[in-house]
């Protein structure tokens, strides 16, 4: 990944090369490029799509969300959705009685927004299951709607299959959604800074850097979604999605490098005694694990007997997490590499 970011200037040097002083802002940006299914990727998706996750309470699914206004019926109750406010109406409905079957019904027809803005009517109920039915699994990381990018955004890319390079102008979320989940896995994607952004107050910030942009996004995470986040010393709800199940790495990633590989075939279990089994062809690896809080930042801290786990013996920073996902960051105190490792429950 290094020697390829070495590449993409060069490449870039000869492709705008009219203009001496646009030479040197694309190549000082392009240094912080990134791939599609990278961190930062992933977290400009969310942050960019169309929220699906806010309206769950109406059709229970992350899949789409369903335009306003919208007529449904609970048990028995005939209920007009025009904002958001009114969520809150059906939740009350639903919630008013406990011996009632609970399920929301639409009033047909009704037209629903994929994540990536794209529209469709449904004529009845169904519709509605057929499209349920095409909905792929949903990983529990909803969208991060409580801040937004200020566009216009520019975008250096480059391609290593073809050796081109191309620069695009970003317009809109949907612009940006879509851009990144047409790009190939061997182009590379750099943004121009400085960008603006709104955080959850509404206040407007400068971002110079990708490491800004990510611990930007990252830090919203809590005010955008307060069930996906946290996880710490004390912490019940994180200390009880991990010592529940088996888990695998299903990302790692250390010094600009894709390094999942190298932890193939193990299966991790995390026991209330803060002690951890790492199990790979039937050989077992013993090691301890536990969580703290340092200067707000909750942690977990991974500890094993085998030198084969030394890249994952880390305090790392609990990013987010579900019942069945744990995604973790460690930056550096040196030299301020970036690793990430995800587990995922077997």
């Amino acid at each position: 990944m290094k020697s390829l970011k070495y590449i993409i200037l060069s490449v870039l040097f000869f492709s705008f090369g009219s203009c001496q002083k646009e030479e040197e802002t694309i190549v000082q940006d392009t240094s912080e490029s990134f791939v599609f299914g990278s961190p930062m990727a992933d977290l400009l998706l969310r942050v960019s799509q169309n929220p699906t996750a806010i309206d769950n309470i109406l059709d229970n699914t992350s899949c789409f969300s369903v335009q306003l206004p919208v007529t449904v019926i609970v048990n028995g109750q005939q209920i007009i959705v025009s904002n958001q406010a009114d969520y809150q109406t059906v939740q009350d409905a639903i919630d008013q009685f406990s011996n009632d079957d609970d399920l929301v019904n639409f009033v047909y027809p009704i037209t629903i927004k994929y994540q990536n803005f794209i529209t469709q009517v449904l004529q009845d109920a169904d519709d509605l299951d057929d499209v349920l039915d095409d909905c792929n699994d949903d990983d529990g990381f909803d969208e991060i709607d409580c801040i937004s990018l200020i566009y216009p955004i520019t975008v250096n890319i480059y391609d290593s299959n073809n050796q081109l390079a191309n620069t695009v102008t970003i317009n809109s979320n949907s612009n940006f959604y879509n851009f990144l989940n047409t790009i190939g896995n061997n182009v590379f994607i750099a943004i121009n800074y400085p960008i603006s952004a709104l955080d959850s107050n509404g206040q407007t910030i400068v971002l110079n850097s990708n490491n800004e942009l990510e611990n930007f996004i990252e830090d919203s995470i809590d005010d955008c979604d307060d069930n996906n986040s946290g996880g710490g010393s004390g912490n019940p709800t994180f200390i009880s999605v991990i010592t529940s199940g088996n888990w695998y790495i299903s990302y790692y990633y250390e010094d600009d490098d894709d390094e999942t590989i190298n932890f193939n075939g193990y299966s991790f279990t995390f026991n209330t005694n803060g002690t951890v089994l790492a199990i790979k062809n039937a050989v077992t690896t013993n090691g301890t694990w536990s969580t703290l809080e340092d200067n707000g930042i909750n942690k977990l801290d991974l500890n094993f007997d085998e030198d084969d786990l030394d890249g994952i013996e880390e305090d790392w920073k609990i990013i987010e997490f579900t019942n069945t996902q744990i995604r973790l960051k460690d930056v550096s105190g040196g030299i301020g590499e970036t690793d990430y490792l995800t587990f995922t429950k077997n």
